[in-house]
């Protein structure tokens, strides 16, 4: 039996795009009116005093235990630093984050999307989006070679067909293998498909024409009567190294494409913003046509994701970050940082465009923190074990045909020694 709050929350969803493509567990969900909700009323009017939340209150402000504040800079309040943060993550943050990706993605501007929603990693968001819209029903579309937590999370965790489509053909993005796959997904009445860009594992980008192959693509469906759902993982967002590279994400040009097209952005300061361990990321919805009331309906489906889970995501994090953005310094930093990977990525490139090879092939790259060799005819993880123990070498391997390499983590004078290393031991095995 759906909860009445649930049954709510799928009313005002009704005739959208996004009710239509809720999964069996998104159509359950609901955020309850329960401890949190009745804390945030009493944040606001329990003046007098406020018995609703488990922490320890002195004088209005949480206790930070003196081994712990030694190590935090005093411009953090112990709220700032140990308080408990909204479901839907701190509403500062969140405003400044949507002004980010209107600056970042200019065609945004004057478009209807949801405010962004706080969320524990970019890995996190992923899989509450799965359990919105993902079940035995409902499959997920995804490139191959990809990233190996989608098939975990879409297959293993909601048990969702996991469909893919060759990612590269002929030394180029494969437009016309994800246009079959999607064509044939349609069949069902709806897609969803998880778009990766810059993407992991190959650290390609789409190009301008590209991207609006992929936008036509999309609005072909929607105009067909499919209702079609786009996560676009936004991980790596703006690393980009080449000018002919689609700058902005497809979010901002499938956001208000057609009423048939659900667009959702994952993003974060994960790689954007270099803060690794930070696991805060955001997932941002857009569709033609929805109204505000429709967009918080959506959103109090994922903070029921949410806070069925982790109930909210780190404080601390939250508040490092919206600090080092009200700093004002925090783009001429990050140019700095993503000079290092620009200087990496040429010495990749150069030495990949010099050596040739019968045994590996490098896979489209352009942009991010990785590249991959195609292993042709040897075994990619023989090879990832050859590298580790005869030359002390980490890499990782994908799949069986598939070697990733993070130049991202290799100092610029180990790079030739890297792939001097891994063109060798290819040659070795192939000739063997």
């Amino acid at each position: 039996m759906i909860n009445p709050l649930a049954q709510e929350l799928n009313d005002a969803l009704k005739g959208t795009t996004a009710g239509e493509l809720l999964s069996d567990v998104g159509v359950r969900l609901y955020f309850p009116k329960g401890i949190i909700a009745q804390s945030g009323e009493a944040k606001k009017l329990g003046h007098t005093a406020n018995g609703t939340i488990g922490t320890t209150v002195v004088d209005g402000k949480p206790l930070v235990l003196p081994s712990i504040r030694k190590y935090i800079s005093g411009e953090l309040t112990s709220g700032e630093l140990v308080g408990y943060a909204p479901t839907a993550g701190n509403p500062d943050l969140r405003a400044v984050w949507k002004e980010e990706l209107i600056r970042k993605n200019p065609s945004l501007k004057d478009k209807s999307f949801s405010l962004p929603v706080v969320v524990p990693g970019l890995t996190a968001g992923i899989s509450y989006l799965a359990d919105l819209f993902l079940d035995e029903e409902h499959a997920l579309v995804a490139a191959d070679p990809s990233w190996d937590n989608y098939v975990l999370i879409a297959n293993a965790r909601r048990n969702a067909d996991f469909v893919q489509f060759k990612v590269f053909k002929d030394g180029k993005f494969n437009i016309e293998g994800l246009k079959e796959t999607l064509n044939e997904q349609a069949k069902t009445g709806s897609v969803r498909v998880i778009l990766n860009f810059p993407q992991n594992p190959s650290g390609y980008s789409p190009t301008k024409d590209e991207a609006k192959q992929l936008v036509a693509m999309c609005k072909e469906l929607a105009e067909k009567g499919t209702k079609v759902m786009v996560w676009c993982d936004d991980a790596y967002f703006g690393l980009n190294y080449e000018d002919d590279i689609e700058p902005q994400s497809l979010f901002a040009h499938l956001c208000d494409l057609h009423e048939n097209v659900l667009a959702a952005k994952i993003d974060g300061p994960t790689k954007e913003d270099f803060a690794w361990g930070f696991r805060t990321g955001f997932i941002t919805f857009g569709c033609k046509g929805m109204t505000e009331a429709q967009y918080d309906a959506l959103v109090k489906k994922l903070m029921a994701a949410i806070r069925s889970s982790v109930s909210c995501a780190s404080t601390p994090s939250q508040s490092f970050i919206l600090k080092g953005y009200k700093a004002g310094n925090i783009e001429a930093e990050k140019k700095e940082f993503r000079k290092i990977l620009e200087r990496r990525y040429a010495i990749v490139r150069k030495f990949v465009n010099e050596h040739k090879s019968d045994y590996i092939e490098p896979l489209p790259f352009n942009s991010g923190y990785f590249m991959s060799f195609d292993t042709k005819n040897i075994n990619a993880e023989e090879l990832r074990v050859k590298l580790l123990h005869e030359h002390g070498i980490g890499t990782i391997q994908i799949d069986p045909q598939t070697l990733r390499v993070a130049f991202s983590s290799l100092d610029e004078e180990n790079i030739e020694v890297v792939y001097n290393a891994i063109y060798k031991v290819a040659e070795e095995m192939g000739k063997n």
